[in-house]
């Protein structure tokens, strides 16, 4: 399940528990719109992540508190901490790789103690 990332509800998100991968994309961009059905397909696939788009033309505030410059912009937060931010759309396999990756990483608080 993808869930629609708002300025009212992505704090929220972005601070619970886990992995959360966001897309920062546009309806116009053709890049974001090849990168959907992927991210869409590993959502179904890896449950125990949360997965979120923003659109930056509805979420202008979102994207520039992100300084997206490029779409489509991947970036993943782990227990509340921005562990990837990436411009660019990925493949399915390198997707499935990154998810395994980031989903092995300790918070940074947690690897400080």
């Amino acid at each position: 399940m993808i869930t629609e990332g708002t300025k009212s509800n992505f704090q929220s998100i972005v601070r619970s528990p886990g992995l959360v991968l966001i897309d920062f994309w546009a309806p116009w961009c053709g890049p974001c719109r090849a990168f959907s059905p992927i991210f869409e397909a590993a959502s179904k696939k890896h449950t125990q992540v949360t997965f979120v788009k923003v659109n930056t033309d509805e979420e202008q505030a979102l994207a520039s508190a992100f300084r997206i410059q490029s779409i489509p912009t991947l970036m993943a937060v782990k227990d509340g901490e921005l562990v990837f931010s990436q411009p660019g759309m990925m493949n399915a396999a390198q997707l499935d790789l990154l998810i395994a990756r980031l989903a092995g990483l300790a918070p940074k608080s947690a690897a400080a103690k």
